[in-house]
């Protein structure tokens, strides 16, 4: 279908001749809504109405309807007359005003040619010339040649057996030969015969300044271990001449001095001194010791078993990459020695104020956040205190005294200047005491004593005097008794003997003239780790030794990386931190153990490679296992049928790990044990729930929980979490369900006995025993026993029937006679003695 034509508004204007927008404003003008620019359409009767409206000739014969002003045409037509001659005009003027036709423009010609970049004054014809001599380099020196050897007999030529070769010519080789010998002697040669020494012998003779002491040994074994071309090469010679073969002897036959390092293996024992190793097993298993040739030999025995061979072992240690950090630290130059603040540790028994004396002198409020109201971790504070002439910087480190924590006491007291020994007035000397006092004798350090809760009415003169000679009983002689232990009466709760405290600390900090390097690389200890949401491993570390900044290089035991954080003890982000201060450091990529030393180092590859050395040496700790020997096949043997509880067990930080390790491995007895299958820092995940469905045991978070993933899992395997906050419930709870594991006792409780004095035997029932109960009860469906002449014949049977004369009875008392038939079992004589008793079972505790 055809397309219709439409008529556009500036269509009909230029057929009018008039504008556009003439023709808009009058449409507008006469009320036409449809017309309101000069693209819009025009119908044919509109079109003919506006012709009408613009026509000169039209005015007095015009039929279209017109309100509006009438159009002036001629003056409407002449201004679009005008517009058009001004753009003809103008367009005109763009093309051909610079360009006319007429005008000729000549062209520009090219002024005098010159040659581009840089010209020589004066052309300079070239000179050809040969290399220029400038040294003369001797040739290097070369080894002469070693000649060929001869062969023993002159053999045949090819011409036959009456041609020989003349006099003074070469001898010809056997065939086969000459390829040998060039091959030998290029080898030899590449050798000088100055280098050449035993075998047996170490080579530190040699020029290996640039080599470690380690890399040499192991290069002298890897000799030993070696076949030897050379030797070979000789032996084959020998055969070809016919001469004996004679073997090199071992160290074995001639005996002597021999290097080895540790660890000491089975394998590099026999390479290095020469003995099969088939021998010195047999030699092992003879002392009563199974091993392999993969096994390690402990030092001590590894160089007795060699002295019976006539050699002599040289153990070299063999020192890790941890190990040669540390010493270098202990030999580092000091940069900037200063005075440092002193380190005190509150150490003590549970329960007698250590945190709440420290609370004191810290102005907070920890004591009433601790889960049970006692201590679990260790934790470390820097606080600015009023003591002696003005105010001083003090680093304290609260201990737990729960037995439990044995090992956070023993780090406390291993990395602090001072001791604080806080006793309760009212209680004394306890075990946790005694273990303190020992901690810090082992440490060396002076011990304070804080006499606590001196405001209670049990704090009598006589019970103060009882403590001080519990504390002379173990070597520590107080002020009052004239020696030279400080003991200050304190009390937390009212507030007393505390400035008193800090002064003696101070006094006592002046006396030791404690120093510290400000300068170059930091070192300490590290006192607790974690894992944190979004940071990952984080541990608190009390910096000893040099300045430690973000950014620097760190390895801390099994972790290493570089410092992303720094963050003091009081939650602000530092950029440093100087020696005494106690710091929250992330971007290590494990956690390491508490107690572990950090070290600064130069490069992120040295920490990393002294990390991994760690923790290679941990898994194979991990992986070893007691070896079945002589002595404990039996104990093997027997610790096979103990029942056990595996135990999965996740805590907040490494601290926690390490005492619910030690304390839940002590649970048990020779019949049933704990076995802790895995345990680490952090939330219960997944994995988690899945070794313990796959061995069949618990899971357990310390100050930890798990996710919603985890526990969907646990309801879906049925494997139990228990989540736990205080140490006494969760060992408490481990020791219930450990003494589930044990079998009942079984008690025995004798009802009566009974005399036989007659025997009937009923048809179809069997034999009825006439008896006379003599004293105690006999009750039907009891347990039976029958003696004869004080001998047990038959036990564990069952009363089937009872009946006093015809009527059948559940219980017969003594002085009374009755009718018994015991069940399955009919050989009853006149005199037996018919015990009856009953069985009940007793639960065993550990």
């Amino acid at each position: 279908m055809a397309k219709k034509a439409v008529t556009r508004v500036h269509q009909l204007a230029r057929q009018l001749g008039v504008n556009s927008k003439d023709i808009v404003k009058k449409c507008a003008d006469e009320g036409v809504s449809d017309i309101v620019n000069h693209q819009s359409a025009v119908s044919a009767g509109l079109a003919a109405t506006i012709a009408e409206w613009f026509s000169e000739a039209a005015e007095a014969s015009s039929s279209a309807v017109e309100t509006a002003t009438k159009v002036d045409v001629k003056k409407v037509r002449a201004k679009a007359k005008k517009k058009t001659r001004k753009k003809t005009t103008k367009s005109a003027v763009g093309t051909t005003g610079t360009s006319s036709p007429q005008t000729k423009i000549a062209p520009n010609k090219p002024g005098e040619v010159k040659p581009v970049g840089r010209k020589m004054d004066t052309p300079v014809k070239a000179k050809m010339a040969g290399p220029r001599v400038i040294r003369v380099e001797e040739p290097e020196p070369e080894p002469t040649p070693r000649p060929k050897r001869k062969p023993p007999m002159q053999q045949a030529s090819q011409g036959g057996g009456g041609v020989r070769a003349p006099r003074g010519a070469p001898a010809e080789p056997p065939p086969g030969q000459d390829r040998q010998d060039s091959r030998r002697n290029k080898r030899r040669g590449a050798t000088h015969q100055g280098e050449r020494t035993n075998r047996n012998q170490p080579t530190q003779n040699r020029n290996d300044s640039n080599w470690r002491q380690q890399d040499l040994l192991e290069r002298e074994n890897r000799l030993r271990r070696s076949g030897g071309f050379f030797r070979q090469a000789r032996r084959d010679n020998q055969k070809r001449t016919g001469k004996p073969v004679i073997q090199a002897k071992t160290l074995a036959q001639t005996g002597g001095k021999v290097t080895i390092s540790e660890p000491i293996s089975i394998k590099s024992l026999s390479a290095t001194t020469g003995i099969k190793a088939n021998q010195i097993l047999k030699k092992l298993m003879l002392d009563g010791t199974m091993l392999t040739v993969n096994d390690y030999l402990e030092t001590d025995k590894a160089v007795e078993m060699m002295i019976e061979w006539g050699i002599e072992l040289e153990v070299v240690e063999t020192k890790t990459e941890v190990d040669k950090i540390a010493e270098s630290f202990t030999t580092r130059n000091i940069v900037d020695e200063q005075s440092c603040a002193p380190v005190v540790t509150i150490l003590g028994h549970v329960d007698h104020g250590k945190t709440s004396l420290l609370d004191k002198i810290r102005k907070a409020n920890v004591a009433d956040g601790e889960a049970g109201g006692i201590t679990q971790a260790t934790s470390a504070f820097r606080v600015p205190v009023t003591a002696g002439d003005g105010k001083r910087m003090v680093t304290f480190i609260d201990t737990p005294g729960h037995e439990a924590f044995t090992e956070m006491r023993a780090r406390g007291a291993k990395v602090t200047d001072i001791v604080v020994l806080v006793i309760a007035a009212d209680d004394g000397v306890m075990p946790q005491t005694i273990e303190s006092i020992a901690h810090a004798k082992a440490a060396g350090v002076p011990i304070v004593v804080a006499l606590n809760k001196i405001d209670k009415p049990e704090a009598t003169d006589d019970n103060i005097q009882r403590i001080l000679g519990q504390l002379a009983e173990h070597e520590l002689n107080p002020v009052d008794w004239g020696g030279d232990i400080e003991v200050i009466r304190t009390s937390a709760i009212k507030n007393e003997g505390i400035q008193d405290l800090l002064d003696i600390l101070d006094y006592q900090a002046e006396l030791l003239d404690l120093k510290a390097d400000f300068g170059g690389p930091a070192e300490g200890t590290v006192i607790e780790a974690h894992l944190a949401a979004g940071q990952g491993a984080v541990a608190s570390i009390l910096v000893q030794q040099g300045s430690l900044k973000k950014g620097d290089y760190i390895v801390a035991g099994r972790g290493y990386g570089r410092l992303r954080s720094l963050t003091n003890d009081h939650g602000t982000q530092v950029d440093s931190a100087e020696p005494s201060m106690p710091m929250s450091i992330s971007g290590l990529s494990e956690v390491p153990d508490a107690g572990d030393k950090f070290y600064i180092v130069k490069s992120q590859k040295e920490a990393e490679s002294a990390a991994k050395e760690r923790a290679e040496i941990e898994r194979q700790k991990d992986l070893s296992c007691d070896k079945i020997t002589l002595d404990n096949i039996f104990e093997q043997m027997k610790s096979a049928d103990i029942r056990e509880l595996p135990v999965i067990i996740k805590g907040d930080v490494q601290g926690s790990i390490e005492t619910l390790r030690s304390t839940i491995a002590k649970i048990g007895n020779d019949e049933a044990r704990i076995s802790i299958k895995h345990s680490a820092v952090g939330g219960i995940n997944e994995s988690d729930i899945n070794l313990a469905e796959t061995c069949g045991g618990i899971v357990v978070g310390f100050n930890a929980t798990s996710t919603s993933k985890s526990r969907r899992l646990a309801e879906d395997k049925g494997v139990e979490i228990r989540y736990y906050d205080v140490i006494y419930d969760l060992t408490d709870d481990l020791t219930k369900a450990l003494q589930g594991l044990l079998d009942p006792e079984i008690k025995l409780e004798v009802l009566g006995h009974a005399e036989v004095r007659d025997v009937f035997k009923i048809s179809k029932i069997g034999m009825i025993a006439g008896c006379y109960v003599t004293d105690g009860n006999v009750e039907r469906n009891q347990q039976i026993r029958v003696t004869r002449d004080g001998i047990v014949i038959e036990s564990d049977r069952r009363l089937e029937q009872l009946k006093r004369f015809k009527d059948d009875a559940k219980e017969v008392k003594s002085g009374q006679e009755c009718g018994m038939k015991i069940s399955g079992y009919d050989d009853i004589k006149v005199g037996d003695v018919i015990e009856c008793y009953k069985t009940f079972e007793v639960e065993r505790t550990l």
